[in-house]
């Protein structure tokens, strides 16, 4: 039996902008479409339009070729419009492929969206079992997976409401739960972390490695680098529609990283509906920036460097305390640091802008890329009001001068930090240090 979950071979699709879009249909639409396509084609001739004029072609995805073996978890990243989502849907049969095929060996359950495969006007309950009978199992294996895939969610009270009724966050856990609860031989999952709270999120990354360690096969989409590198050592890069890179999870989220398709060294929110936070805070900017201030993207590990956010307080009355989490490209935490300078520690801060420096010193960090994420939070009692996510990186990279921690080894050296630090040294000369030994031999007899 061949070892093959996933083979894609010169796979293509192509989207016409402007002409009309893919979408389910009921049977009523597609009767009358049938009826009146003549009509619409021919008052396109009388005007003078061709379907070429009508439609631009567009390639979301082009000769895309790669193979999953059973039991793997593959990453799969890239900027947005990369063509992720499609390269899913077409593997999850919910779009055709223009050109090639895509090939999937085993039972699929997929999360591609927020309430994907659930019908708004049934309940809970009857929207797992329906899940479940698609997926090709039993009402008794149902049965026995409910009351954890209901635990899961947090659901318990909606479970008998219809979905429709449902918030996305409740429709998010709720779906999560069903795909990967229901013995999927492949589990695809498209951006679950980018909604719902960080306990949530933290169940999802569980749950999924649980998936991946029992032998079964995950394809996980996401732009949390950290959360791609832990999970998954195999990740799949994709730029323009196309496999840019394929490799070891660490090397392929560098290269990421490090190129104008990933996080940058600045990060900016032009109006305050979008920028991350609540009604209490928005953060309206991130920087990374050299000694000098100028904006940099990667730093001499020698040197000191600076993080500026910039943020607006839209609520007064609030003891905030922004916090910067720092990551490497393998996912592992490197530390936190926090805002507690004195002149707003415990003080509640008045409605304004607002700008806060953290200063990084040089010969402290390893040579590598740094993954940073800001938090504004209130200590007491515990709340977070923003958590944005992968903002900003930056490369620390390392000389071979011989001035810094690295001395004059080339070679890698591992470890997440790499301080500079002093050492002392003391010398006796052989004869000397004869000397001092027999004395304190006299002194103890």
């Amino acid at each position: 039996m061949s070892n093959i979950a996933v083979r894609v071979e010169n796979l293509g699709k192509m989207y016409r902008i402007g002409g009309k879009q893919e979408r389910y249909s009921t049977f009523r639409d597609t009767l009358v479409d049938a009826v009146t396509s003549p009509f619409r084609k021919v008052r396109g001739l009388l005007r003078g339009e061709s379907a070429s004029d009508l439609r631009e072609e567009i390639w979301a995805l082009k000769d895309i070729s790669f193979e999953v073996k059973h039991g793997e978890v593959v990453g799969i990243i890239g900027r947005n419009g990369a063509g992720k989502s499609t390269l899913l849907k077409i593997l999850s049969c919910i779009t055709e492929p223009t050109t090639g095929y895509a090939e999937v060996y085993g039972r699929v359950g997929a999360l591609l969206e927020v309430g994907t495969g659930f019908h708004p006007e049934l309940t809970g309950r009857e929207n797992v079992y329906l899940n479940g009978a698609i997926l090709g199992m039993s009402r008794r294996d149902i049965d026995r997976k409910f009351d954890e895939i209901v635990d899961f969610a947090g659901v318990e009270k909606f479970i008998d409401t219809p979905v429709k009724h449902y918030s996305s966050g409740m429709g998010l856990r709720l779906g999560f739960a069903v795909a990967a609860h229901l013995e999927p031989e492949i589990l695809i999952v498209d951006e679950v972390l980018a909604v719902g709270d960080t306990a949530f999120q933290k169940k999802c990354l569980n749950k999924m490695q649980n998936v991946g360690q029992d032998g079964r096969t995950v394809l996980f989409v996401s732009h949390n680098m950290p959360a791609v590198t832990r999970l998954c050592p195999r990740t799949v890069l994709l730029e323009r529609g196309a496999v840019l890179i394929d490799g070891p999870s660490y090397e392929v989220v560098g290269a990421y990283l490090r190129s104008d398709a990933g996080t940058t060294a600045e990060r900016r929110w032009h109006n305050l509906e979008g920028a991350p936070g609540n009604e209490v805070v928005r953060l309206m900017s991130v920087s990374i920036l050299d000694e000098f201030g100028n904006l940099q993207e990667a730093i001499d590990i020698r040197k000191p460097f600076e993080i500026k956010l910039e943020y607006t307080v839209l609520e007064a009355g609030y003891i905030l305390t922004p916090n910067l989490h720092f990551s490497d490209e393998e996912g592992l935490k490197l530390f936190i640091t926090a805002d507690y300078s004195p002149e707003w520690r415990n003080r509640a801060r008045p409605v304004g802008h607002y700008t806060s420096t953290v200063h990084i010193p040089g010969n402290l960090l390893s040579e590598s890329t740094l993954i940073i994420d800001v938090a504004m939070s209130t200590m007491t009692p515990l709340r977070v009001h923003l958590m944005a996510r992968e903002v900003v990186a930056v490369r620390i990279i390392d000389s071979l001068d011989g001035d810094s921690a690295r001395g004059d080894y080339g070679g890698h050296i591992p470890g997440v930090i790499r301080p500079l630090l002093p050492w002392s040294n003391k010398f006796h000369p052989i004869g000397e240090e004869s000397t001092h030994l027999e004395m304190d031999r006299e002194k103890n007899r």
